[in-house]
């Protein structure tokens, strides 16, 4: 029995050792919860930069529609593991959709908070955002200066043109300064590939800088099942595609 115990005291050791490796690299002990305030109101947002002194390229990071699920804390650790602070926002903490103009104060404000923190290079700033999230990289990138780069994921370029939300994304592309990743799959059928190849041609004939990645047989939210990342070959290489275009960009 004692022999026993003392196994099983050495196996949940080892256990803990390894997890705690995991957590250190994937940035999970540097994360916590910051309250960025916007409106005269609090929003929760995750923030993980690398340890080390020294200011990081940092990256704005918008959820989908689904909220924040965990997933999305684990991409931000691993772009942390990548080099970037992160500051991950839970915009829906007051509703579930808010205006467009709602977003656009809350982002300016996260930007306001980032640049008195020691571990943000102020100014390498980046956006990224998933489904409406995408929707909101395509829409404030052009709108919002401070942004030097964006990747949006399954936007919704299309979208808008409610008392709500009065703008789409498309509709500014003339105002667009900065760098732009746009990945998509085909088989997106809440926003379909053909608006992506149509939002693509109208980038390029304004001679806006962008880069496409097209993952064929794709869904929208691919990245994410049950709200966690999925860990395919395929979610490495959309991630991949992210980091090397924010170290490219954000310099």
């Amino acid at each position: 029995m004692a022999r026993w115990l003392r196994m099983s005291f050495l196996a949940m050791s080892l256990l803990g050792i390894i997890l705690g490796l995991t957590e250190r690299e994937l940035g999970q002990a540097q994360g916590a919860t910051v309250e960025i305030t916007s409106g005269g109101k609090t929003y929760p947002a995750y923030f993980v930069a690398p340890t080390g002194e020294g200011r990081r390229p940092t990256i704005i990071l918008i959820h989908s529609i689904n909220g924040f699920e965990l997933g999305y804390k684990t991409i931000s650790d691993l772009l942390m593991a990548e080099g970037f602070a992160v500051l991950a926002l839970q915009w829906q903490a007051h509703e579930r959709t808010p205006p467009d103009a709602v977003m656009e104060q809350l982002l300016r404000d996260s930007i306001a908070y980032l640049r008195g923190r020691a571990e943000v290079d102020p100014e390498n700033i980046g956006l990224t955002g998933f489904c409406i999230g995408g929707r909101y990289t395509m829409l404030f990138l052009p709108l919002i200066k401070e942004f030097k780069a964006g990747v949006a994921w399954y936007g919704f370029p299309y979208s808008g043109g409610s008392p709500v939300q009065p703008r789409k994304p498309a509709e500014l592309i003339e105002q667009l300064q900065a760098p732009m990743l746009i990945i998509h799959g085909t088989a997106d059928r809440p926003s379909p590939i053909a608006d992506i190849y149509r939002y693509a041609t109208e980038l390029d004939a304004a001679g806006k800088y962008f880069e496409l990645k097209v993952y064929q047989g794709q869904p929208h939210s691919f990245m994410l099942r049950g709200g966690q990342l999925l860990q395919t070959p395929l979610t490495r290489d959309a991630f991949n595609e992210m980091v090397s275009f924010f170290k490219r960009m954000l310099q």
